[in-house]
């Protein structure tokens, strides 16, 4: 320069050959996640009567409170619609003996869902909802899932937003899990390493490519 300045060197990416991006699955998840939905549950549970009741000086304060006193208990899973139509699978335990079930999609519609069927053996349930143009996820072919394929979980807990972890699959026809009691050799389920955290239940198990397995 003018004045002599030192010289300042600056070293640019070539502009051949870019390294390969990573791998990623957010294509899939991005194709999966508009149709897994929140699921809260609530049920009225009946509390125990206490004692102290039946004293008389209780019941002089406080009254005869003969009847059995009910509450509220709430519960929260997650679930995926698998046809327009409305219908939800999730985890029977999800919904088990719920008085009251309610669906939160990802794009923040509510509505009341009602138990089409259940299975308690293999833990699911079919529930649906009545809604216009309801994302639904597409059936992937588990039979044709390898031990070491890619899988995403992808569950809505607590309705906060939904969360997706990775894994594999890990094993394949598994049973003799004690399960199930009364239907011997039914057992066929597939094995991840996907974390299935609290309120993921129900969720959709995906493949590579978005595919409900």
């Amino acid at each position: 320069g003018a004045g002599g300045g030192s010289v300042v060197t600056i070293r640019e990416a070539p502009s051949v050959s870019a390294p390969k991006p990573a791998p990623s699955f957010s294509d899939a998840a991005k194709k999966a996640m508009p149709a897994v939905v929140n699921i809260f549950t609530t049920k009225d549970v009946k509390v125990p009567r206490q004692p102290f009741m039946d004293d008389p000086v209780f019941r002089y304060f406080f009254g005869d409170q003969s009847d059995p006193q009910t509450q509220k208990s709430a519960s929260l899973g997650s679930g995926v619609i698998v046809s327009p139509e409305g219908h939800i699978l999730t985890n029977s335990h999800v919904v088990d003996a719920a008085d009251d079930i309610e669906v939160a999609l990802a794009d923040s519609r509510r509505a009341q869902a009602r138990v089409v069927g259940s299975d308690p053996d293999t833990d699911l349930a079919v529930l649906k909802i009545n809604l216009p143009q309801l994302p639904s996820i597409t059936f992937g072919r588990s039979d044709r899932a390898d031990v070491g394929d890619v899988v995403l979980a992808i569950g809505n807990p607590f309705g906060v937003g939904q969360t997706v972890t990775m894994g594999i699959v890990s094993a394949k026809g598994r049973s003799k899990l004690g399960l199930l009691e009364n239907v011997a050799g039914y057992e066929d389920f597939i094995q991840t390493d996907a974390a299935i955290n609290m309120g993921n239940s129900g969720g959709a198990l995906i493949d590579a490519r978005g595919r409900l397995v």
